[in-house]
């Protein structure tokens, strides 16, 4: 049995709640509905049935309070609330980081990976080129540090991998998705850099404003691909596929069945010994995010991502 420490929690994010309940088997809705997530009550509470991950169970718990670790720990039935990060070495198999304040995730992370214990890190895994660069050079060495976006599992991503031949040649991609760049742009992208195989963009530019994200990117051989993340519209993530023989459109909504693969899939990983996704697909992604908002900040202006020089 697999033993997971979780580390959290940064405003708004839910994921040391939900990841938790999903893996253990078991929430408390009067503890996530008084830490204001009813929506995480609402979809443990549909797929109940489909709680619990095999081989695996949270033992330990540690945030910036100890009040909200205990209560994370009293719905998830967590056994152990440690005072310090490092209180979980020794005593854990594999981490996961679930904070999406990306500016720590460097700082406590390495402990772990210092010491060769496995770590899921929540998104977005950075927001500057110096911290990617080293989780790249600590990954290179064979420590085992994954990162995504659940929206790689989606599961209504599937039928158009069933279907994309139908649609012919792509010829452009369009997403729209609601909230900011710098914590949800990683979702879109990674939804579309799924459904694209991974391909590595060339080039792009943020032609938006403030919370008002408009990206295009460039792919040799590639479909056009614009992304829209803007904060005032209703709540949405959804991609449209335009073929020269045909088209779709894709929403994700079913965000339990995606937060529950991924989680599996981390598990896979330690049991495997090597990430599941890697490396290399997490780095595509972040320097895309990193080089949109720096076009953002450079007034729209292209940013070559063959070389990372601006163009």
């Amino acid at each position: 049995m697999i033993r997971i420490g979780i580390i959290g929690m940064s405003p708004g994010n839910a994921h040391p709640y939900s990841w938790s309940s999903i893996i253990n088997g078991h929430f408390d809705e009067s503890e996530i509905a008084g830490a204001g997530f009813p929506g995480v009550n609402a979809y443990l509470r549909a797929n109940k049935d489909a709680l619990g991950i095999r081989n695996c169970i949270v033992t330990h718990i540690w945030t910036q309070d100890k009040l909200l670790s205990s209560g994370i720990a009293r719905s998830a039935q967590i056994e152990k609330v440690v005072d310090h990060i490092e209180d979980m070495i020794g005593e854990v198999d594999a981490v996961m980081l679930l904070r999406d304040d990306a500016e720590n995730h460097v700082s406590m992370a390495r402990p772990f990976i210092e010491r060769d214990i496995p770590i899921f890190i929540d998104k977005p895994l950075a927001l500057n080129n110096a911290d990617l660069d080293y989780f790249r050079k600590e990954s290179s060495k064979g420590k085992l540090i994954m990162s995504c976006s659940s929206m790689r599992f989606s599961k209504e991503c599937k039928p158009f991998m069933e279907e994309r031949e139908s649609l012919g040649k792509i010829e452009l991609i369009t997403a729209v998705g609601k909230k900011d760049w710098l914590k949800y742009g990683v979702h879109m992208i990674e939804g579309i850099f799924t459904l694209m195989d991974d391909a590595a963009p060339l080039s792009l530019k943020n032609v938006g404003g403030y919370q008002k994200d408009i990206v295009c990117l460039e792919f040799e051989n590639g479909p056009k691909v614009v992304i829209h993340l803007f904060m005032d519209i209703a709540l949405t993530f959804q991609i449209s596929v335009f073929g020269q023989q045909g088209w779709c459109i894709i929403e994700m909504k079913d965000w339990f069945t995606m937060f529950r693969d991924n989680i599996a899939e981390f598990v896979y990983s330690v049991e495997e010994g090597r990430a599941r996704v890697p490396f290399y697909k997490t780095e595509n992604i972040i320097r895309t995010l990193i080089a949109a908002k720096e076009s953002l900040e450079q007034n729209g202006k292209s940013i070559c991502l063959k070389n990372k020089q601006p163009v």
